[in-house]
């Protein structure tokens, strides 16, 4: 199987499974929507896929957070305590080589995850291709060091910056 092809598949099947399990991640509170109220004490793979399911396809954690109706609130602040997507199935070597060259399907995927527009991603990619050095500055980098490097790169370039301001 092509290498390009597989990596490619592995991104957006990382991608997708990361979507899907960041909406069980007590997004407006930990009883929000009716499917965490349908499996209310549950615990389990099944149980939250179902609950998560049921809350995106009928809209009612939706409608809950801005109505503050089916046990949701929006002041909740929002947390991730997984492992970095970067550091997943080994995205960040990926990120790195894409890097190094300048363009890549992974590098897309990362200038993706990081909120950039399509029409800004060839800068994105020239911009850390420079920087690459500051961006992977030693062989064992975290992938937390590598999103805060990357970070602070494109905070310094006039066309990026507006992406990296990432929320408190």
């Amino acid at each position: 199987m092509d290498k390009r092809l597989l990596s490619k598949g592995l991104i957006l099947g990382v991608l997708s499974a990361a979507s899907l399990l960041a909406q069980a991640d007590q997004a407006g509170g930990g009883g929000c929507g009716w499917g965490n109220m349908l499996f209310e004490g549950q615990r389990g793979l099944f149980p939250h896929l179902v609950a998560t399911t049921t809350n995106g396809t009928s809209g009612n954690a939706t409608f809950g957070l801005t109505s503050g109706t089916n046990g949701c609130d929006s002041s909740v602040k929002l947390g991730y305590g997984g492992r970095s997507l970067l550091a997943m199935n080994g995205m960040l070597d990926s990120i790195a080589e894409d890097m190094a060259q300048g363009q890549g399907e992974a590098l897309d995927a990362y200038a993706t995850l990081l909120g950039i527009e399509k029409a800004d991603r060839a800068h994105f990619a020239q911009v850390t291709h420079q920087n690459f050095g500051r961006i992977f500055s030693k062989a064992d980098v975290t992938s937390e060091q590598v999103l805060a490097a990357t970070l602070d790169v494109m905070s310094r370039d006039a066309q990026l910056a507006r992406y990296a301001k990432q929320p408190a």
